[in-house]
């Protein structure tokens, strides 16, 4: 009896040790994780093609990984255009596992079957800005840019009337800020003006290219009376081309962003309105929604980080001055 108690005691002793240091052991894999900075890579659309706006989603991805305290790697591809490259960079990313990508796509059907890759080999996936096809991200987090495109649609009607010619210059053709933002400018007019679009061109998000668009618009067009620009590049383009054959206030524009450009164009009337989105805050909640997503905390979906319309009038408010110069 003696000799199975000792033997037992043994066997209950080596348990206990074995249970010890496996407790132990975890305890340390536990602690050397929660010491470990998250990684997060952010893949944006045009690396080497700096606009204010992305500027401030920059400053709002810089804030958020300080305050939360992970690495943020920004990388992208050389032009808007340039689908085949963002989806190689995707599919690095999936090689070097990080915690987490965000991701403004280029395409809105082409980086489908990529990001989907990305969400299986268990990376947490942000769209920010451009979404997708496809309800496998953790979240997007954008400007509403049916909503977008509708405001400036409603803006135009009110400038030009119902039976005015106008023209739409888009940026890139297939990203679904172009499509969306197109559809919302449709809605925003009167029916009776689908008939007075003279089409949608596209800028390539090249301003150089927006402004012979515009340019030859006018000069081919000389009863065109309206024009929307649907982002940054596309408006001052076409603000450049108004301002240099001197038709200012003749032709009405319409823009997106509020780069300082757009902001002396809106001072000297060339530009009468522009939607001016939130980039700050969509670089900021990027980073802190991966990161919830990461710790396995429910985000949203989708999140709207909201539009203005800013015009001469109303452009010295104080927050649509925030607005304008965030960094101020």
């Amino acid at each position: 009896m003696k000799k199975i108690m000792k033997i037992a005691l043994g066997v209950f002793g080596v348990i206990v040790i074995a249970g010890c240091s496996a407790y132990i052991l975890n305890k340390a894999i536990l602690a050397k994780e929660a010491g470990k900075k998250l990684d997060i890579l952010v893949v944006v659309k045009a690396i080497d093609f700096r606009m204010e706006f992305w500027d401030s989603v920059y400053a709002g991805i810089d804030t958020a990984a300080k305050e939360f305290d992970v690495n943020v790697k920004i990388t992208g591809s050389g032009t808007e255009r340039d689908i085949h490259e963002q989806i190689g960079i995707l599919e690095n990313a999936i090689k070097n596992k990080p915690d987490a990508v965000v991701l403004a796509a280029n395409d809105y059907y082409a980086l489908v079957p990529v990001a989907e890759k990305v969400r299986k080999n268990n990376i947490k996936l942000v769209i920010i800005d451009s979404g997708l096809n496809s309800e496998l991200p953790d979240s997007f987090i954008a400007t509403d840019s049916f909503e977008a495109g509708k405001k400036a649609g409603k803006e135009l009607l009110k400038l030009v009337g119902s039976n005015s010619k106008i023209a739409i210059i888009s940026h890139v053709e297939g990203s679904s800020t172009a499509i969306e933002r197109e559809k919302g400018v449709r809605e925003g007019l009167s029916k009776e003006m689908e008939d007075n679009i003279l089409g949608i061109f596209y800028s390539s998000a090249v301003q150089a290219k927006a402004y012979e668009i515009a340019k030859d618009l006018m000069m081919e067009n000389p009863d065109l009376e309206g024009i929307v620009g649907l982002n940054e590049s596309s408006t001052v383009g076409a603000a450049m081309a108004i301002d240099d054959l001197g038709l200012k206030g003749k032709v009405k524009l319409v823009g997106f962003d509020s780069s300082l450009s757009e902001v002396g164009f809106i001072e000297k009337g060339v530009i009468q309105a522009t939607v001016v989105q939130k980039p700050f805050n969509m670089g900021y909640l990027s980073i802190k929604t991966a990161v919830q997503a990461v710790k396995g905390k429910k985000v949203n979906k989708k999140i709207d980080t909201g539009s203005e319309i800013i015009t001469k009038e109303n452009m010295y408010t104080e927050e649509n001055q925030k607005l304008l110069f965030p960094f101020m």
